[in-house]
């Protein structure tokens, strides 16, 4: 596999206080990948840095392009879409008018209209809610839209941050088996940061495991899965 991002020694800052501390990793074009670590290890702050929304020294290529000193904005329009922690929907606005929005940085305007019916097959509760204000949702359709508006940019690598936070268990399940499908049909490369590290594991290739914003093992999504350490303190066995 290609390597689509390269991150080395990255060293990210929340003022005079040092959230990460020199990480090295990369992701494989096509894969999906998961980093894992307790609340405050910095995972949220590795997406952000990815994004420039934090300041950060250090290396990060996209498809061989460095990020350094680019916009937020601009770094969406290489193809990188974030979806947050809290879903950031925007609430007074329909399910289709988020969808809009979110192509709204897109010269195929022609295209649009596809996209949004191709979202809805990926979530058909969205299809019976698309009058509805996202503000009015269900937590789970409100993560299901953000997914969805985030991949209306068309992306080549999507970052998530705590997909399954304060859903129900099935609901957690049928929104990974769907990120399985955009993965594996639609050639996005994904990252996902997320608790649940049980079922992150078991869809992902790859595995990082962070702590105190460093990284302190990496390897397949089983042999992650496999190692003691990791059992103990994340998969509760």
């Amino acid at each position: 596999m290609t390597a689509m991002l390269n991150v080395r020694d990255l060293r990210s800052y929340y003022g005079q206080v040092q959230a990460l501390h020199g990480l090295t990793f990369e992701l494989n074009e096509g894969s999906m990948t998961t980093l894992l670590g307790a609340n405050g290890a910095g995972k949220t702050t590795t997406l952000r840095a990815i994004c420039n929304m934090v300041r950060s020294t250090g290396s990060i290529e996209f498809e061989g392009a460095p990020l350094a000193g680019r916009s937020t904005e601009n770094i969406v329009r290489l193809g990188i879409a974030h979806v947050p922690q809290g879903r950031g929907t925007f609430t007074t606005l329909t399910v289709e008018e988020n969808l809009q929005l979110g192509a709204i940085t897109r010269k195929d305007r022609a295209n649009i209209v596809s996209d949004i019916e191709r979202m809805y097959d990926h979530f058909p509760v969205l299809k019976q809610r698309y009058t509805q204000q996202a503000g009015t949702l269900s937590g789970g359709e409100q993560q299901m839209l953000a997914v969805a508006r985030a991949l209306m940019l068309r992306p080549r690598l999507m970052l998530l941050d705590e997909p399954s936070f304060g859903l129900a268990p099935l609901i957690v399940r049928d929104l990974f088996k769907i990120l399985g499908k955009i993965n594996r049909e639609d050639k996005v490369t994904i990252l996902v940061v997320e608790q649940n590290a049980q079922l992150a594991l078991e869809l992902a290739d790859q595995a990082y495991v962070i702590e105190t914003g460093r990284i302190v093992m990496a390897g397949s999504a089983k042999e992650i899965a496999n190692n003691e350490d990791v059992r103990k303190s994340y998969l509760g066995y």
